[in-house]
């Protein structure tokens, strides 16, 4: 029983079948076997954009979330005692980013997670007259704390400070409307809970911060006519597809697109319902056996991710166990075992989990 989207999602189906495809007709004709993503591409962009209720011409596909991050991060202008607000209990995409800014004299001002969540109260006090952006993950990729993002964007602009997430432990599992929750930029790499490949992200850039955002890193594809291969002095793509640079991975959009198309027609305010129903039900068995749950739970709170150490055990050793009766989880990791089902899977399922861990003990 797979429970590690947070690591990796599995392919539907139906992705895997489009993947197929793409491979069988590249390899009898080349070009011409992915040539319908390429020419398809903007099909694509607005399809994957109305996911999180952006515009096609609002997202760019990159290589992975760190893409994204960076993007951000190297296309703004910064002058010496700039400020960054982080949680620090940050994965590394979302951080080393930021924190590699000090060579511009930026300052990355940590809010102590394990202390104080970032509530807007806690935000708030976090932010001066030098705070420039705000970048956090909607789901902690350890903690699996989900954040409030409405609410803390609208602190963040009130003190003209920029407002960015990394959705990759949240988007495939939970709805999103960046608009409507106030996000200046959302990047999210395919590979966990939107169900699709490696190697391939989206970036969704705001109007207003797209303004403001110099493309640092070149490519034939980011410029206007990306046909005319000797006028190097043409101007940029206008929409987003400008921070793509090069080739993109044309089989991970597909991949994306077509999982997507399953997330959106299963309906992802069900999924939400489910996938919190199931980590409720975990989250009952483990304080039924004695575990000690360090996952954040409640309203607005509570995500697709449960992490547990085990009193007494080595919890890397009980994950392996675990593993061997397939049990799929995260636990090679000192901050316990990580458990994070999907919308496919069901309370039976989570209910054997439990009575193998008990079987464990």
């Amino acid at each position: 029983m797979y429970f590690n989207h947070a690591a990796a999602g599995v392919l539907p189906r139906r992705t895997r079948d489009v993947l197929v495809e793409l491979v069988d007709g590249q390899a009898r004709k080349g070009l011409l076997g992915f040539l319908p993503v390429e020419t398809g591409l903007a099909k694509y962009r607005e399809r994957i954009a109305a996911f999180f209720g952006a515009r096609g011409e609002e997202i760019a596909f990159l290589r992975n979330t760190a893409d994204g991050a960076n993007t951000i991060a190297r296309g703004l202008d910064w002058n010496a005692g700039d400020e960054i607000v982080l949680c620090d209990n940050e994965f590394a995409s979302n951080a080393l980013p930021w924190v590699a800014l000090a060579e511009y004299g930026v300052t990355v001002r940590f809010v102590a997670a394990a202390r104080e969540q970032l509530t807007p109260e806690v935000l708030a006090a976090h932010l001066t007259p030098r705070t420039r952006l705000v970048a956090l993950s909607w789901v902690g990729f350890a903690d699996g704390y989900r954040h409030e993002l409405a609410p803390l964007a609208a602190v963040a602009h009130a003190h003209d400070a920029w407002f960015c997430i990394d959705a990759i432990q949240a988007l495939g599992a939970f709805p999103l409307d960046v608009v409507r929750a106030g996000v200046d930029a959302m990047y999210a790499g395919g590979a966990k809970w939107l169900l699709g490949l490696p190697g391939v992200s989206v970036l969704y850039v705001a109007p207003a911060l797209h303004e403001r955002l110099k493309v640092r890193w070149r490519g034939w594809r980011d410029v206007a006519d990306m046909w005319n291969d000797f006028d190097y002095g043409q101007p940029l793509a206008a929409t987003a597809a400008r921070y793509e640079g090069g080739t993109p991975n044309f089989y991970g959009i597909a991949a994306m697109d077509a999982s997507i198309s399953l997330l959106a027609s299963a309906g992802t305010e069900r999924i939400a319902e489910h996938v919190l129903a199931l980590t409720d039900r975990l989250v009952e068995g483990l304080h039924a056996l004695g575990m000690e749950v360090t996952t954040p739970r409640g309203p607005g709170i509570s995500s697709g991710i449960v992490t547990f150490l085990t009193p007494g055990r080595d919890s890397v050793e009980i994950g392996r166990a675990l593993g061997k009766r397939d049990f799929i989880t995260t636990y090679h990791r000192p901050l316990g075992i990580r458990v994070s089902p999907h919308g496919y899977n069901t309370i039976d399922e989570i209910d054997a989990f439990v009575a193998a861990l008990d079987a464990l003990l």
